[in-house]
């Protein structure tokens, strides 16, 4: 349903944003399933992940494929992160422009020697700090957000140290409403990111088509990743997927990026094939049965 990207300097209480807007979104008459994707969701120390640029990108793969995986339109995703960089946040952007969701970021404007005084008083407390050389690498290389850039709008100011954060702050509940606010014809102030041509895996003939083969396909995916994810990075030999498929085998870990990248390649061989041959399965079991059996010859081949 939607994307929110928080960003802003370290300890400028990005955290305490996400569990305001979280509460607010939560007590909206919506109902609506929220989560939020942080470093603490995978055990990360924060300034192991900030101790270079190798674990840096590391840090910030395993959030974005998190975010890739977990955006729908069912749910809303919180990143609370420092998404720092501009560029950073163009990719989060086009993930949710192509799950066709919206989006939105979140800033917490805070002056650097308040981050600064901050980050000293969470130190002394035992709390959880940035080391002062990684501190000062983090804020000299922060990018703000620029509403006229389309990955950074809509984009909602927060100033915690001036006005502090409650779940009753403007900048909350104006997000809250573009998050949940119905969108029609007559709506101007609420946006829906539309998938490009390039954002989309495939184009079928029939809608129908299309839906059955994307669900069937990421079904699997999501069978695969949680059947590694039990076996702590062993082989996974005879993944189940139901009545008539065939097991799936797999000699070693394979990557999320790695399944993807199978994913849509077999998407888009499929579509090829329907141009001079039959149509593309119209039901999710022809589907998933044609995806196995490519994911069995593709994965047992390497």
């Amino acid at each position: 349903m939607a994307l929110v990207v928080i960003c802003g300097q370290p300890c400028s209480g990005k955290s305490t944003a996400a569990v305001c807007l979280d509460g607010a979104l939560k007590d909206s008459e919506s109902k609506l399933t929220v989560r939020v994707i942080d470093e603490a969701s995978f055990h990360l120390d924060r300034n192991q992940c900030y101790a270079n640029m190798t674990e840096e990108k590391m840090l910030r793969g395993v959030l974005r494929s998190e975010v890739d995986r977990s955006v729908s339109k069912d749910s809303i995703i919180i990143v609370d992160s420092l998404n720092s960089i501009k560029g950073y946040r163009y990719e989060l952007w086009c993930l949710a422009r192509a799950a066709g969701i919206r989006y939105c970021v979140l800033f917490c404007d805070v002056e650097e020697s308040h981050c600064r005084t901050w980050n000293e008083q969470r130190s002394e407390n035992g709390e959880a700090s940035y080391d002062d050389k990684i501190f000062e690498d983090l804020v000299r290389r922060f990018e703000k957000p620029d509403r006229r850039n389309r990955w950074d709008s809509p984009l909602f100011e927060l100033w915690p140290f001036r006005d502090g954060i409650e779940k009753s702050s403007a900048a909350i509940l104006d997000a809250v409403s573009c998050l949940t606010k119905k969108a029609d014809s007559k709506t101007r102030d609420i946006k829906i990111l539309q998938p490009t041509i390039a954002t989309q895996s495939a184009r079928f003939s029939e809608a129908n088509s299309l839906y059955e083969m994307d669900r069937a396909t990421q079904e699997i995916i999501n069978a695969i990743v949680e059947a590694q994810s039990q076996a702590v990075g062993g082989p996974v030999n005879g993944i189940s997927l139901g009545q008539g498929l065939a097991p799936i085998n797999i000699s070693k870990s394979v990557g999320l990026p790695e399944l993807r990248r199978l994913r849509r390649t077999f998407i888009k061989l499929t579509g090829q094939t329907s141009l001079s041959g039959p149509p593309p399965p119209s039901d999710s079991d022809s589907a998933k049965r044609m995806f196995v059996d490519y994911l069995n010859r593709e994965l047992g081949s390497a």
